[in-house]
């Protein structure tokens, strides 16, 4: 599940908009400071937050929109699914009348 989360995490990243992933990255995985991402990439440090803040909005627009998916599919009740859980409700209440 780690090795999953973390193939996502880097997938979301690698889409983000060039300056927001490199501010993000610099920020948030290198640890770099709002001073230091400044000076290294030449722009100013508003700049530098604000691309940040735009980053991890995308991220987690991106991470959610994905979740929910997935949550989706996990608890589908159609088809072979909701046909087993109903046998096995519908035995259950026959050996419980019994």
């Amino acid at each position: 599940m780690r090795a999953q989360t973390r193939k996502l995490l880097e997938e979301k990243i690698d889409q983000l908009p060039s300056a927001f992933r490199t501010v993000f990255v610099m920020r948030a995985l290198e640890e770099l400071s709002v001073e230091e991402t400044a000076a290294c990439l030449g722009i100013p440090q508003a700049a530098v937050r604000t691309r940040f803040f735009r980053a991890r909005h995308l991220l987690r627009k991106s991470l959610v929109s994905d979740v929910e998916f997935a949550f989706r599919d996990a608890f589908a009740f159609d088809g072979d699914r909701c046909d087993r859980i109903v046998r096995a409700v519908l035995t259950r209440m026959t050996e419980w009348r019994a």
